[in-house]
């Protein structure tokens, strides 16, 4: 039995709880009004139906009418459930027979347990659902009543081998800290500032992954984004050169950047970053591999008609198959949620290039401090690093020119390479400079070159020799001595 589990019909859960529910045990849902603890329990009951099973739903708030009304809204056909409608507008509940609705004076002559165990007996449900089972606190005398009657009804329920969720709507004139000591797990819903969130802070008698999941009520119900344990997911793959089919930038690179590394591509806006990462997904191609890139600061059609202006043939590979673009809305996504495509393209389509342009329109999905952007992209970049797939990251610098820095935000020691790009004015015209400044598998070139953007794409001239002193950010030109 305790190897058994049951889904809760909802698959991000369920990976969540790491297969599902124990059977035979009672489960506290927690969360403010809105959080969905209602449409949980509606999954809940309805995958047991599809298996076969009984399911009751007891309502202690909305009348069953309203719960059904909008389960419609979501694709729920609550037909086949039996409700046990204690709602306060409730005259009745019918199961052959009636009860009426308990006033507190009723309770205490006889407690509100034994009134239901009349009818969960008649049903014989495989699954119940309770909702909010804190209600009953508003019909008893005292907390202690409370909870003598809510302890009896949880242990009768699972005595007869049901599963049970009950929810709780925690207010400061009614906490609800006790309700998780009677139960075998919670399940918390929250709606934070990064969005809609699931977290399950206890499961008695095995595991759950930890930490903060999102979460997000759609039009067809509840779905689960669960976060990225990089540790859970590794494959062996062939750690071999990677080249961005550029010779003077392969040359720099020492034959290129190694599969299942992850390298920020840096640099003040217009100086080709984008560019430059593309041109390995070109090579990509060239080599029978897909690759994927989200934009988070560009739209789509801007992308493609740039790239294709330099050669770089978009439109063409992603007809072949060979790369995906997708413009992302930050705003309406969250980590967790972006994650999870990442996953889908890799482990479903295979992708072997993964570009995120880039790292600041990234952060606006956060919501967050840039501690939780850098932990994030950990996250993300060592789950793709793991499964061999090479991960570039587009990070934008502050400044056009003057002062130097590698990064615009503290993202270096997550890079295994570092590849920059500086503006710098000479003879009163812009020219693109970059080099490498980090190579953590082999070693590399590490003069500086100009970088040119043409109708054939990036071209890297030989090193810049003459240059001085561009990292102090007052770059100046050195003529080549001449022997007299």
């Amino acid at each position: 039995m305790a190897d058994r589990r049951l889904s809760t019909g909802v698959d991000g859960l369920d990976a969540v709880l790491e297969g599902g529910l124990i059977p035979g045990r009672g489960y506290l849902v927690r969360g403010d009004p809105g959080t969905g603890k209602t449409i949980l329990g509606c999954h809940f009951l309805l995958d047991g139906v599809d298996r076969g099973e009984t399911a009751l739903f007891v309502n202690l708030e909305e009348s069953a009418a309203d719960i059904k009304q909008n389960g419609e809204a979501l694709g729920f056909d609550l037909d086949a459930v039996e409700f046990l409608d204690l709602s306060p507008n409730a005259d009745v509940f019918v199961d052959d027979r009636s009860y009426t609705v308990f006033e507190a004076s009723d309770v205490e002559q006889e407690p509100f347990a034994e009134k239901v165990t009349e009818a969960v007996e008649a049903v014989d449900p495989d699954r119940v659902f309770v909702d909010p089972i804190t209600r009953i606190r508003h019909l008893t005398r005292d907390d202690r009543t409370f909870r003598k009657q809510a302890i009896g009804f949880i242990e009768y329920l699972t005595r007869d081998d049901a599963t049970a969720l009950f929810t709780s709507q925690h207010t400061d004139h009614s906490p609800d800290e006790d309700l998780q000591f009677l139960s075998d797990g919670t399940i918390e819903l929250g709606d934070a500032s990064s969005g809609q969130s699931i977290s399950i802070p206890k499961f008695r008698g095995s595991g759950a992954l930890s930490g903060t999941h999102a979460m997000e009520i759609t039009d067809e119900g509840i779905v689960v984004y669960p976060a990225l344990q990089p540790a859970d997911h590794a494959q062996q793959f062939v750690a071999e050169p990677v080249s961005s089919g550029v010779p003077g930038l392969d040359e720099l690179l020492y034959g290129g950047i190694e599969r299942g590394t992850a390298t920020v591509i840096s640099g003040p806006t217009g100086a080709g970053k984008t560019t430059l990462g593309t041109h390995f997904m070109k090579e990509a191609a060239k080599r029978g591999e897909r690759s994927v890139i989200y934009l988070f600061e560009e739209n789509a059609t801007t992308f493609r008609e740039r790239s294709e202006s330099i050669g770089v043939p978009v439109t063409e590979m992603c007809e072949s198959g060979s790369l995906y673009v997708e413009e992302m809305e930050p705003l309406q996504l969250s980590p967790q949620q972006f994650a999870g495509r990442v996953r889908r393209e890799v482990e479903s389509k295979d992708a072997d290039v993964v570009m995120i342009d880039g790292i600041d329109g990234y952060q606006v999905s956060i919501r967050g401090p840039e501690e939780e952007l850098v932990r994030r992209l950990h996250a993300l970049s060592r789950y793709l690093k793991n499964v061999g797939a090479t991960v570039i990251l587009i990070d934008e610098t502050p400044t056009v020119t003057g002062e130097f820095a590698a990064t615009g935000t503290e993202l270096s020691y997550l890079a295994d390479n570092i590849i920059f790009l500086q503006h710098i004015e000479h003879q009163g015209r812009l020219r693109k400079v970059g080099g490498v400044l980090k190579k953590r598998t082999s070693d590399f070139e590490r003069s500086l070159r100009e970088f040119e953007i043409t109708g054939r794409g990036l071209e890297v001239g030989e090193p810049l020799t003459e240059l001085r002193e561009i990292l102090s950010g007052a770059p100046a030109w050195e003529p080549p001595e001449h022997d007299e």
